[in-house]
């Protein structure tokens, strides 16, 4: 078992583990940390508990330092020179002429590297850029390309449920969402209608799936014949929300509706 705590790096980020030694630490205050790209400046997420050694990624850095008020500011400068740095980095990309989007610049917290995010529909030569861009910047330089959920989760916006983005707000990590999602809960098709600002399947085809994946386990397959206590009838419709089976009888041509439960009480089908 290790004593951790959950820091967060953006507001809608990965949670990473990190030693927090002897300082007393609570949620939502702000820390001074050591990661692979520097010392950098995060929230803390998950208060001080103990967790299994196959939750941790060895070695486990420690939290330097609680966060001070003059560590805010430099936060809030670091932004505004990122914002700066973004506009200086586009005009530099028209210039060269390169096939790429510029989405957000961010300046690690002791300032020793800024970074570009960017989205290409394939490989860029940006070895000019970056040249050009350390002269100027006078540090470290890294060009990071990224996809169009990582753009979409970058710049935020609102989603066609007219709530802002999942994954801008609270989805820390991408899960595979597929077309079968879709099929199994009934929806439409039409790539419009089920695709996020992205241009990619919406995220929240995952939320309900394992739900409607348990309920197509225990309800009948449209076109199955099964066995009640008037006769023999055909499955025309199933409502998996509401665990609902429609029937028609073979004999009287009419249509009955049964609960799940009414139908394993008949023995129509197995529980």
């Amino acid at each position: 078992m290790y004593e951790v705590v959950g820091v967060r790096f953006k507001k809608a980020g990965k949670i990473y583990y990190f030693d927090p030694g002897e300082w007393d630490l609570q949620e939502n205050s702000f820390v001074i940390v050591e990661t692979t790209r520097g010392v950098e400046y995060g929230k803390v997420a998950i208060g001080r508990r103990s967790v299994d050694d196959n939750d941790v990624v060895l070695p486990l850095k420690k939290v330097l330092r609680a966060a001070t008020e003059e560590d805010s500011i430099q936060v809030n400068q670091n932004k505004k020179d990122a914002q700066e740095a973004l506009m200086i980095c586009t005009e530099k990309i028209q210039e060269h002429e390169l096939e790429m989007k510029l989405v957000d610049v961010e300046y690690t917290f002791d300032r020793n590297k800024i970074i570009f995010y960017f989205t290409a529909d394939g490989r860029v030569d940006f070895r000019e850029l970056v040249k050009d861009l350390a002269a100027i910047f006078r540090t470290r330089i890294e060009l990071r390309q990224i996809g169009v959920r990582d753009e979409a989760k970058l710049l935020g916006g609102i989603g066609p449920c007219g709530r802002l983005l999942c994954c801008s707000t609270f989805l820390g990590d991408f899960e595979p969402v597929s077309i079968k999602m879709a099929k199994d809960q009934n929806l439409s098709l039409n790539p419009a209608k089920i695709s996020g600002v992205c241009g990619r399947l919406m995220c929240c085809l995952k939320y309900e799936n394992d739900h409607y994946e348990a309920a197509k386990q225990e309800l009948p397959d449209i076109g199955e014949r099964i066995e009640l206590h008037n006769g023999k009838a055909k499955v025309v419709g199933i409502n998996i929300l509401s665990r609902l089976v429609q029937v028609e009888l073979e004999e009287e041509a009419r249509v009955l509706e049964y609960t799940l439960d009414e139908l394993i009480e008949e023995g129509a089908i197995s529980s």
